[in-house]
């Protein structure tokens, strides 16, 4: 949540009520944002 909270700049409430599956996908665009050359 920390990886998505500082790329998105949200706050930590803003992900309580997603899914574990939701923050998987969220965290997974905040690591190609935070290092978009190694988007694989």
């Amino acid at each position: 949540m920390a990886d998505i909270a500082m790329v998105f700049h949200w706050p930590p409430a803003a992900m309580d009520d997603m899914s574990v599956s939701d923050l998987m996908e969220w965290r997974e665009e905040a690591r190609k944002r935070y290092n978009p050359e190694n988007n694989t």
